[in-house]
């Protein structure tokens, strides 16, 4: 938690959200950054890239798999 005089820390951009998503899909987030990522990003737009995230994942397969298939 921030002291009540700390101004409010800036907040993630898009490009940081989606480096932060993406590392927490492979599991490789550092406790600092974790902590950094608790003070910046906003839940909803981490919900929001995770799930487009995880559909281009799933249409990147479906992709892959219907090429070697076919």
């Amino acid at each position: 938690m921030r002291p009540h005089g700390d101004p409010q820390p800036e907040r993630a951009g898009l490009l940081e959200t989606v480096r932060a998503v993406a590392a927490a899909f492979f599991g490789v987030r550092g406790g600092r950054a974790h902590q950094r990522d608790l003070e910046r990003l906003h839940p909803v737009a981490v919900i929001a890239v995770a799930l487009m995230l995880a559909a281009a994942f799933v249409a990147v397969l479906l992709f892959v798999v219907n090429r070697v298939v076919a």
